[in-house]
């Protein structure tokens, strides 16, 4: 009798093209993002 299992490989579903376009953006603005910390006042 075969195995019945799910399969581990079966399991992991590719990345959409729009799911890789999401990411590709979020790291470039992610990249372009500087935090403006104002600076600590003098006591």
């Amino acid at each position: 009798m075969g195995d019945k299992s799910p399969k581990s490989h079966m399991s992991t579903k590719a990345k959409t093209l729009k799911e890789k376009r999401a990411d590709k953006h979020a790291k470039a603005d992610a990249r372009e993002h500087t935090e403006i910390v104002p600076p600590k006042a003098k006591r």
